[in-house]
């Protein structure tokens, strides 16, 4: 008799979630699958059982709906460049939306990425951005093209043959990786030693990619692993052995520069997080750790793409290379002497060729989203109520026809023309806040 009242009980309820959801909920208005509205499931089912394909979904859903899609209980999805910048780059009365980010970052939720509080986001951020000024990037000059040589030597000794394939998107992952891992330790991974791209370094970045919706839904698991001892989760789920090793060899690069900062060759970004002016922002050894895995994942995953999309496309595209390649031999008559980063970024069709690929490659296309507060004004000219969650993934602003005509056409030309300010304002390869907007304001008019 009780089993029947439960289920009669929990019945009635879920029923009643369903009409309140689909008729009576603040979003009701708002168009949408009926599955959508009905439960967040329908999100898990495109990321995970459709290999990632939410993005794919929600523009079929734009096109049948328009500018504003309801895709979740309490979510909204926009199409329209003006609600992208309500939302991310003026929109600080919105917060990270928890689950989301704490899935997302579930590997390192004491990072600069996964601090859901804005003001210890912030926090970090002040401590982290002089290590990516202009100025700092150039001091890294030196190691950048130390590691660029070791890849074009590697290529021309292992894959010179016509019957030899190199994995370039992997061989560009390596670099990348070398190259963020001697910025932030100052002792780089070295992965590209191994010709076949197979460094366990540069496979965490691979597992990390196929793991990446499974710890979205399910962050659980990502606790789980870090809670119990090493050897049993090599044994009991083998598939996280990267990421065990690669959390190892973190720690102790990290333990070595908490012993002894000053024995490094060069600043590192972690001398500006171990050594801030006020002693009680220095973050905790777990806290390194955590900002440790977000930077050399963002500096080689996202880097590293954009190479591949970029190469891609001049090999696809004989007029493109033909012209890069006239463009530097111009200006760089001796191959065997280094050309400074200065007078590479003068070359007008280079610089064009790299936002393009840039725009094309997208970092990071999953919608990033945020929740509405009472403080938060119209989001593309709508006054939503607090709760409501918002988003809009960079890849509808990248592909905007009214922003970047023919956008499915890779095209560096669109870069030189005259007046490329609207472009600068909506380029947001690795997303947008007030600080970038202006410095893409400043970048469109020189």
């Amino acid at each position: 008799m009780l089993h029947i009242v439960l289920s009669s009980l929990s019945f009635s309820y879920l029923a009643a979630l369903c009409l309140y959801r689909l008729f009576f909920h603040p979003l009701h208005r708002y168009p949408g699958p009926t599955i959508a509205a009905l439960t967040g499931w329908y999100e898990l089912y495109h990321n995970i059982f459709q290999g990632g394909g939410l993005v794919a979904e929600i523009e079929k859903l734009h096109e049948l709906y328009g500018p504003v899609v309801r895709i979740g209980p309490n979510t909204l999805h926009f199409n329209d460049w003006h609600a992208y910048h309500d939302i991310y780059t003026h929109g600080t009365t919105l917060v990270k939306e928890p689950r989301f980010y704490r899935g997302i970052n579930a590997h390192a939720r004491e990072s600069s990425a996964g601090f859901l509080n804005p003001q210890e986001a912030r926090n970090r951020r002040a401590l982290l951005a002089p290590s990516f000024s202009r100025q700092a990037v150039m001091k890294l000059e030196y190691t950048i093209q130390l590691k660029v040589d070791q890849l074009v030597s590697l290529l021309r000794e292992h894959y010179s043959s016509p019957d030899s394939a190199a994995k370039i998107s992997i061989a560009y992952r390596s670099l990348t990786t070398d190259v963020i891992t001697d910025y932030c330790f100052a002792n780089s991974m070295n992965t590209l030693a191994d010709p076949n791209f197979s460094h366990p370094v540069a496979q965490q970045t691979r597992d990390l990619v196929k793991r990446f919706w499974i710890q979205v839904h399910f962050p659980f698991i990502i606790d789980i692993v870090q809670s119990l001892p090493e050897k049993f989760v090599l044994w009991l789920i083998p598939y996280f052995a990267s990421f065990v090793d690669v959390k190892a060899r973190f720690e102790r690069q990290i333990d070595s520069l908490i012993s002894n900062l000053d024995a490094t060759d060069h600043e590192t970004v972690f001398h500006n997080l171990l050594a801030p002016k006020d002693p009680q922002m220095r973050p905790s050894r777990t806290s390194l750790v955590h900002e440790a895995f977000t930077l050399i994942g963002a500096g080689s995953d996202t880097v590293g793409h954009a190479c591949t999309v970029g190469t891609y496309f001049a090999l696809q595209d004989h007029s493109i290379s033909i012209r890069l390649a006239e463009e530097l031999r111009k200006a760089w008559p001796d191959e065997d002497r280094s050309m400074s980063f200065s007078a590479l970024e003068k070359l007008p069709y280079l610089t064009a060729f790299i936002k393009e690929a840039l725009r094309m490659s997208i970092g990071v296309i999953h919608p990033l989203p945020r929740i509405v507060s009472d403080e938060t004004p119209e989001i593309g000219g709508l006054k939503l109520p607090a709760g409501t969650i918002v988003a809009m993934s960079h890849y509808f602003m990248q592909m905007n026809p009214g922003i970047f005509g023919d956008p499915y056409t890779f095209n560096p030309d669109r870069w030189l023309v005259r007046d490329t300010d609207k472009m600068m304002l909506n380029f947001v390869p690795f997303g947008k806040g007030p600080r970038q907007w202006e410095a893409d304001l400043k970048l469109g008019k020189d």
